[in-house]
This record gives structure tokens, sequence and C-alpha cells, in this order.
């Protein structure tokens, strides 16, 4: 019994932030977690840039709309989908990922929340627990599940250590070069073969 665990920016769909930064030109919110491995000191720097900004949650909403996943990305999902059961663990948060989960066709999401004002203003957030989706794939271990795990920043790398068979996907060379444990693999192609060749069926 096999789960695929999967990132979601950078490897299904755009990174949202770099997206937004260059919709504004705010070049400082393009940092994400393969530039700033603490993901609380990446998010206390967005809120902050954002109040500067006087920008909310309805002006990065209206650019999510406009967004489509990475090509291939869905070809991939249905693939995995025929052989393995599929959770997406992500550091995104559910009042951004609507638009973009839909046109996966709704692969079920573990990740965080936003709390916004009245105005739309962020104020906050509330992650769902601390180190994620390290300890998605533990749970899924108490399970009985054996797991198989891709992602692309720092901030995945503790789930794919947990994982049984961990793959590094359209990584940046700094994350490649520090972590050579991993596969590290730049197409969906070679990413399935990864998979299959990671997996204890037959494929």
């Amino acid at each position: 019994m096999e789960i695929a665990c999967l990132d979601l920016e950078g490897v299904l769909v755009p990174e949202i932030w770099i997206g937004f930064a260059e919709k504004t030109g705010i070049a400082e919110l393009k940092a994400t977690t393969r530039d700033i491995p603490d993901y609380n000191v990446l998010m206390r720097q967005r809120l902050s840039i954002l109040e500067e900004h006087n920008l909310g949650l309805p002006d990065i909403q209206a650019v999510i709309s406009t967004m489509a996943p990475m090509e291939g990305a869905l070809e991939f999902i249905d693939w995995l989908r025929e052989r393995f059961q599929v959770v997406i663990l992500s550091d995104t948060f559910y009042e951004f990922s609507h638009p973009l989960m839909r046109q996966l066709g709704f692969p079920t999401l573990f990740c965080h929340r936003l709390i916004a004002d009245e105005q739309g203003k962020i104020v906050d957030y509330k992650l769902r627990q601390v180190d994620p989706k390290r300890q998605s794939v533990e749970a899924f271990h108490g399970l009985n599940y054996r797991v198989i795990a891709a992602g692309d920043s720092y901030n995945d790398t503790t789930m794919l250590s947990e994982a049984d068979a961990g793959i590094l996907f359209k990584a940046p060379e700094n994350v490649i070069a520090e972590f050579p444990q991993f596969p590290a693999v730049h197409s969906y192609s070679d990413l399935m073969r990864e998979f299959a060749n990671a997996s204890e069926r037959d494929l």
C-alpha cells in the first residue's frame, strides 16, 4: 500500500507569490522557501510587504484566478492516481488554492489557513502544525502506508527524508547541491520514472 505525496507550488502549479510579485511589480514578494528556509520568517516578511503596499487577500485571489497548472501537471496527476493514493502536502493556504485545485481535479490537499479582516487585509496565518509535511508522512507510516514523496524546496526536504523514497523535482541548484541523497529530475516523464522505480509494485 503506497501513497504519493507531492508539494503543490513549483511541482504542479507555478509559485503563487512569484506570480503575484510579477503582477504587482514588488520584487521582494518573489522570495519563496527556495530562498528563505524558515517559513515563519518568510511569511512575516510577506505580510509586512502586503501591509506596506495596502494589498490584501482579494488582490492575491484575483491573480490566482488567472493562473493555471504547469504544462503536463494534470496528465502527471492522472498517471499517479491510477497507481497510488495521492495527497498534496503544501505550505500554501486554502484561501489561495481553490481555483488551481479545481483545474487539477481536486486531489486531497493538506495545507494552512489565512486570517483576514472584513476588508480583506491578511492579519495573520494559522499553520496546521509544525513541520506538517514530515508529520503527515510520519502519520501515513503509522497507518502502514509506504510513502513516495516529491518536492522542490527547502521546506520539502524533511518530508522527503521521512518518506520511504524522496525525489526532488525542478529544484534549484542550491537545494540539489545540499541534498544529494535525493534523485533530482526536471520533467514529468522523468518524475514518473522515479515513482515507478521507487515503488515496490510492478507499475
